[in-house]
């Protein structure tokens, strides 16, 4: 199927792992076994198919919406959840979330989004080939087992790119440094936005009552909170170890700023008396010492070189080198 239409699957019956076509949609009964219809929101016949579903308002509501934060909400019939996962897609940005809307009861599941979700590709893949999930329950579980599962592998990246940058702050520094720092920080707030009311929402759905979940649903369902729950610790220490590093950054920036001043200000000590002593001589006016005196300007640079030494003397008793 097409125009906004993405996936429509059977799970079971007869003919589970088979794609309907948009008349076989429209005839379809509870006893032909469990349909997935997975849309593209924004098309206009999805929309007004959604639209004329039968559903209740905030239900429509909710898969058609532009933006929408991780939720779940039990209905008369089934449950409603909106969830995030990371994007995949090519060109794109993981820290970039992409939202998916899911309906689901007994005998119906719907689902919509806007762009491609590997973790939705995979079920749509596994159903095919007659390995996908059999109950509603089980779809949800999948649904939110590749969500998190996506997410663990992302954060194990960054945690990869991080314990790089630590190393080369210690090897080397240069200007790129605080610009991959400072992106890696804006990943990790990002992605933590959506993580924290994700876990809630799983959390809810742990604890809500709900005809869909069995006893071992909600086992394999806090196993995902659980996993979801050491993500986001695993994205703190992320963002923490990042601040740190970036301020070890900064200090050896800093430090190397107070070094070369430092040279500076020891070359402006060891010239100022140099500078006073040639201006006051070099004053164009009659009484000049050694004025006529052939030997004079050789006595007097000795002089000056003496007062460095001097004052060299003088810098490394005070330690100042």
């Amino acid at each position: 199927m097409n125009n906004g239409f993405i996936y429509s699957l059977l799970l079971t019956g007869p003919n589970a792992g088979q794609s309907l076509s948009e008349e076989q949609v429209a005839q379809w009964q509870p006893q032909d076994g469990l349909l997935w219809l997975h849309l593209r929101y924004r098309e206009p016949k999805a929309r007004k198919w959604i639209l004329n579903s039968g559903l209740e308002r905030v239900e429509t509501d909710t898969l058609l919406a532009t933006d929408t934060r991780p939720r779940v909400v039990n209905s008369s019939k089934g449950v409603l959840l909106a969830l995030r996962g990371v994007n995949l897609n090519p060109n794109s940005d993981p820290e970039d979330m992409v939202a998916i809307r899911i309906y689901a009861e007994e005998h119906k599941i719907i689902s919509t989004c806007e762009r491609q979700l590997q973790s939705v590709v995979d079920i749509a893949d596994a159903i095919a080939q007659g390995k996908g999930p059999i109950d509603t329950a089980a779809f949800i579980m999948a649904i939110c087992e590749r969500l998190t599962q996506r997410k663990v592998e992302f954060i194990g990246k960054l945690e990869e790119q991080l314990d790089e940058l630590e190393e080369r702050v210690v090897t080397q520094v240069n200007k790129s440094l605080r610009t991959e720092i400072a992106e890696l920080r804006r990943q990790t707030v990002v992605l933590r936005r959506y993580l924290a009311p994700q876990r809630e929402a799983f959390s809810r759905m742990l604890h809500e009552t709900s005809e869909l979940f069995d006893d071992n649903d909600k086992l394999r369902l806090r196993e995902i909170h659980e996993t979801l729950i050491r993500v986001i610790e695993d994205l703190d220490a992320i963002r923490d170890r990042a601040s740190v590093t970036q301020e070890e950054l900064q200090s050896q920036q800093s430090e190397q700023v107070n070094q070369r001043l430092y040279f500076l200000s020891l070359i402006s000590a060891v010239f100022l008396p140099l500078g006073f002593l040639t201006g006051l001589l070099g004053v164009n006016i009659g009484g000049i010492p050694g004025a006529e005196t052939n030997w004079a300007f050789a006595a007097f640079c000795g002089g000056l070189f003496a007062l460095i030494a001097l004052q060299m003397y003088l810098f490394y008793r005070l330690k100042w080198l």
